[in-house]
């Protein structure tokens, strides 16, 4: 069973973040603010427009950034081949955001689940439960070894 959390629910930490130019592609990507409780290498969901997509936190030199949204977690990891679309690009485009434009960044489940809108926009995310770390580990391994 899945809850839903409207984005200005009291369990729903909101930060403003910022997009940005994503390297020499010049695509945009997400800049992550200071006190959001995330790490260079943490895999999270992302929802864009009410769909939950994969993306991996990185970081550059002016600190944590999401370069791409994607549609499941294979195609988030594979993101250099260019055999997915990235989802964020995509948001970005059809929100009519640019780089340096302020977006917000919904923490709806701390280090799992974010949710990205237009600053004054609401929205409301389905709360799904985190995959059981153990069945995470043996997926993992079964994805190293391909």
């Amino acid at each position: 069973m899945s809850d839903r959390l409207a984005s200005d629910a009291a369990e729903v930490a909101t930060f403003r973040a910022r997009l940005a130019r994503s390297g020499g592609t010049r695509l945009p990507c997400l800049r992550i603010p200071d006190d959001a409780d995330l790490a260079a290498g943490d895999e999270i969901r992302l929802v864009l427009d009410g769909a939950q997509r994969h993306a991996t936190v990185t970081s550059d030199a002016k600190g944590l950034l999401v370069r791409g949204a994607y549609d499941n977690r294979r195609l988030m990891r594979e993101a250099a081949t260019g055999e997915g679309e990235n989802r964020l690009v995509e948001w970005t485009r059809e929100h009519g955001r640019a780089p340096d434009d302020a977006v917000d960044l919904d923490e709806v489940d701390p280090g799992y689940l974010y949710g990205l809108r237009v600053p004054g926009e609401r929205a409301v995310y389905t709360v799904t439960k985190r995959a059981n770390s153990g069945l995470q580990d043996i997926a993992d391994s079964l994805y190293d070894d391909s």
